[in-house]
């Protein structure tokens, strides 16, 4: 379990809302409308995205997606983690200290999921850099949208524009991301809310609004 450390910032009045979930869930469609509908009740909002979010951790995102490189599985985790140090020191913490909520297209979570688990690293080691990276920043809440391996893939080969390094993997390779997944929040249900994905965006909106009501 991620160590609960708590830094002066993480307990400021912004809050860290984390979107988790296989490629082809629905996470960015869902982190928009979030954006636009927390932003109408009048909270300052900021929507980031991991890898990315600042222009090192973008720089990263070139290299972790690209399909003609090949990058072991050490450096992968290595990559991510560095994009999101970069990310949490220059964006997510002043931004909450400012009393901002931060909606975020991924987080640790990923990393545990995919490299911890898609790629075999462990999801203890891949939990330790991960820890270091982020200075055991928590998010205040993680929705988790679950949605079948399969039905993911062809929501992903859906979409426009090439297929990146990550997609072309097995399923099997998704099977384990998604067992991992919800291992997770089995681990950690107050702060993990698991969402149906199969349903609507109307109705996965609705659904992620009730679990972050009492935040709110």
């Amino acid at each position: 379990m991620l160590g609960r450390i708590r830094s002066p910032v993480a307990m400021s009045q912004g809050r860290l809302i984390t979107i988790e979930g296989i490629d082809g869930a629905g996470k960015t469609t869902l982190a928009t409308a979030l954006e636009a509908r927390l932003k109408a009740t009048g909270l300052p909002v900021r929507l980031l995205r991991e890898p990315g979010g600042v222009r090192a951790a973008e720089r990263i995102r070139q290299v972790v997606t690209d399909p003609d490189l090949q990058i072991g599985a050490r450096s992968e985790a290595l990559l991510y983690a560095a994009a999101r140090a970069q990310l949490v020191e220059e964006a997510i913490r002043p931004h909450l200290a400012a009393g901002e909520w931060i909606l975020l297209d991924r987080f640790v979570d990923s990393s545990l999921a995919y490299q911890g688990a898609g790629r075999r690293l462990g999801i203890e080691p891949v939990r330790a850099i991960n820890q270091f990276a982020t200075g055991g920043l928590v998010p205040d809440r993680t929705l988790l949208l679950v949605l079948d391996p399969k039905a993911a893939e062809i929501r992903s080969r859906s979409r426009p524009g090439p297929v990146d390094r990550l997609e072309r993997e097995e399923m099997d390779f998704f099977d384990r991301i998604g067992r991992a997944y919800l291992e997770l929040a089995s681990a950690e249900p107050q702060r993990i809310r698991t969402i149906d994905a199969r349903r609507s965006p109307q109705e996965v909106l609705s659904a992620a609004w009730a679990e972050l009501a009492d935040l709110l």
